[in-house]
């Protein structure tokens, strides 16, 4: 919580006190002059000294907020969702397992039931593995259902994930258990994404990620997350994107991605600090919000609009 400011006025201090050693030992020098600069060194110093406290005190309200968000999270989402929808967990490579455990602890707790879990590996967003995403998602597409006349894998991947694991107000995705089993074994083979247990079609969707993206081509593989974040929105109630803190950083943060588009900003939420108590909290209370057809920027960066959503019911 250290500021620019304080680290200015700290180096001015060191400074100024230096030149009047200097002075002091090179020449003679009036009293009013060196009573001035006196003065000035003082001034900074206080200045330097109070810049200090006001930091500290920063630093201990952010820790105080965050282990209240930790201490009454169970509490503040207990019973949010009624009746209790089904969801469905995207998570990236580089999301961390400490978040989704939080995050489907908080789920629990909410009353959303988890349909499916699925990890997109890192080849989803390689660049260089992008031409075989579009090939295996146009093979695979269920039966009477097209694709966005796209060539970005994110949207591509983000419609047939539509198509499999988004339900519609029967509960019923658009593609039978056959297609869905077809489709995703293929996506697995190939390296795309992982499963665990079993499949279902679900109404609301979160998708986790990580902070800024990393390893080359960062912008891209932000863009391919941010825009599977938005295809999915056009099928889901629903759908939360949260990253972690740096994950706001547009162009190589997904969620900056996604708040740099006025459209897609209006249609998903997001979450730029997952990492913390409070972005967890966030991401839970946005998809309920997400619930009632509102959207919401959160987070602890300059471009959130608040910590959390002040209302979700």
């Amino acid at each position: 919580m250290i500021s620019m400011r304080y680290h200015i006025v700290s180096l001015a201090a060191v400074f100024l006190a230096l030149a009047l050693g200097i002075v002091l030992g090179a020449t003679k020098i009036s009293s009013p002059l060196l009573a001035g600069l006196q003065g000035d060194a003082n001034s900074l110093t206080a200045e330097r000294d109070a810049l200090k406290k006001e930091n500290a005190t920063l630093s201990a309200g952010a820790a105080s907020s965050e282990d209240i968000a930790a201490a009454v999270g169970d509490v503040a989402v207990r019973g949010i969702f009624r009746p209790s929808p089904t969801v469905v967990l995207i998570t990236t490579a580089d999301a961390n397992s400490a978040d989704r455990d939080a995050v489907l602890a908080l789920l629990g707790k909410a009353g959303a039931v988890l349909a499916s879990q699925v990890q997109l590996t890192a080849d989803f967003t390689d660049p260089s593995r992008a031409q075989e995403v579009r090939s295996l998602v146009t093979s695979n597409i269920p039966a009477g259902q097209k694709l966005p006349e796209v060539q970005d894998v994110g949207t591509l991947m983000g419609s047939l994930l539509s198509l499999i694991l988004v339900a519609d107000e029967s509960g019923s995705s658009k593609a039978t258990e056959a297609e869905a089993t077809q489709a995703m074994s293929a996506l697995t083979t190939a390296g795309f994404i992982r499963s665990s247990g079993a499949l279902k079609a679900g109404r609301l969707v979160v998708v986790l990620t990580g902070g800024a993206a990393t390893g080359g081509s960062e912008g891209d593989r932000a863009a391919a997350v941010a825009s599977l974040a938005a295809q999915l929105k056009t099928t889901a109630n629903g759908v939360v994107l949260a990253g972690r803190q740096g994950s706001a950083t547009a162009p190589t943060g997904a969620v900056g991605v996604i708040r740099a588009d006025t459209a897609d900003s209006a249609s998903v939420t997001t979450v730029d600090d997952v990492d913390l108590a409070s972005g967890r909290l966030a991401t839970v209370l946005g998809l309920a919000e997400q619930d009632l057809g509102k959207a919401g920027r959160y987070g602890s960066d300059v471009t959130a609009q608040a910590r959390i959503p002040s209302l979700a019911t």
